[in-house]
């Protein structure tokens, strides 16, 4: 029998096994909640030439290209429409010519302050459709028990705007940390490595491949509503790891060495837990709702910055063992995430696969920022 059947007959089974009874309760509708965005930048005549960015003139056109790509795709018809406009019609020959077109289109204004640039990926995953001892972590989809209200509806009231919740005696409640969703059982038609699962948590989704070739999307469908706390302090003030050998590969490498209840432990740290929804293979698409380019696209606090909105980031003096140097290259604001806070962050979205995922677990560069605006 095909895998979607075996997949939509487990994914009824456990939205059953899931679900609750409660007292009855009728969950105040919510209309949706979109951060407030920092005002659109109005074009300066005092816009300093692109030739003045730290590495502009050794940077990769190709690059650059496709960030603006992707700004046209969510951009259109705001601050960027006629340069994209003026994109569709012209024709490169070679990358001279791209950088020459964004000389002649854009100026730079600067963003005070220094921060911090991450980055992340979509990882690709073995997954089995029955577990074993290697393959134990059952791939959770969004359970039948989760709501998200106001905080003010919470026992006790919160000031957040919206917050995970269950219902316990006809009152809403936080929902469930990792450590009591991991306590409960699940029906699920895909099984992962622990660390793989955690990890695939940590980035958002990843691609499953089974043992018959058939691949899938594990997409982000909800989360738990707890803050998200990082394992790589707690395992370097334990001695586990060196501080500057704390990288994604390295953690992935102890959690496996340690599979069971001693790397469960570990993972339990943080109790935020991502829920997930199994799709057909596609594109990953950020908060912006336009796919991510690969290398020239960022995550940003929608508190600062606009969706789309073109940057120039100047990250050095990595801080873990191998990384790469330096990032200096023209990005896109496409995509955000929990962890990605304040005015000088961003998180730099890779790409797909093992050799994406290996950078991206070794940036922790120092970042400085710059706007790109059309000069017209």
């Amino acid at each position: 029998m095909r895998f979607k059947l075996l997949a939509g007959l487990a994914l009824s089974a456990m939205v059953a096994a899931c679900a609750q009874t409660p007292k009855p309760v009728t969950p105040t509708p919510l209309p949706p909640v979109i951060p407030k965005p920092a005002p659109v930048p109005e074009p300066s005549s005092s816009l300093k030439p692109l030739t003045s960015l730290p590495g502009w003139g050794l940077s990769d056109s190709f690059v650059a290209f496709e960030a603006l790509r992707g700004t046209c795709a969510y951009k259109k018809g705001r601050q960027y429409q006629r340069v994209c406009e003026k994109l569709s019609h012209t024709d490169f020959a070679d990358p001279d010519d791209i950088k020459a077109f964004f000389e002649a289109n854009f100026g730079v204004e600067g963003l005070d302050g220094e921060g911090l640039l991450t980055a992340y990926f979509v990882p690709e995953y073995q997954a089995v459709s029955a577990p074993d001892a290697e393959f134990s972590q059952p791939v959770r989809l969004k359970p039948a028990d989760l709501v998200i209200v106001r905080g003010d509806q919470m026992f006790p009231p919160q000031t957040a705007t919206k917050v995970a919740a269950r219902v316990v005696d006809g009152q809403y409640v936080p929902y469930y940390t990792r450590a009591e969703i991991e306590a409960q059982p699940a029906q699920t038609p895909l099984y992962m490595r622990p660390e793989d699962y955690f990890f695939m948590q940590l980035q958002g989704s990843g691609y499953l491949e089974l043992p018959d070739g058939s691949k899938f999307l594990a997409a982000y469908a909800a989360d738990n509503g707890h803050p998200f706390v990082g394992i790589a302090k707690p395992m370097v003030d334990r001695g586990i790891l060196e501080k500057d050998k704390s990288s994604g590969d390295n953690i992935r490498a102890w959690l496996a060495a340690n599979r069971g209840d001693v790397a469960r432990e570990m993972m339990n740290l943080n109790p935020r837990y991502a829920f997930f929804k199994i799709e057909d293979p596609h594109d990953p698409l950020g908060a912006a709702g336009v796919p991510l380019p690969g290398g020239s696209a960022i995550a940003v606090d929608p508190a600062h910055h606009q969706y789309g909105d073109l940057y120039w980031i100047d990250a050095n003096a990595g801080a873990l063992k191998d990384a790469f140097p330096q990032y200096q290259r023209m990005v896109s604001a496409l995509d955000t995430g929990g962890a990605i806070k304040g005015k000088i962050r961003a998180d730099l979205y890779m790409g797909h696969g093992a050799r994406a995922g290996t950078e991206a677990g070794r940036v922790k560069h120092k970042l400085k920022m710059w706007r790109i605006v059309p000069k017209h």
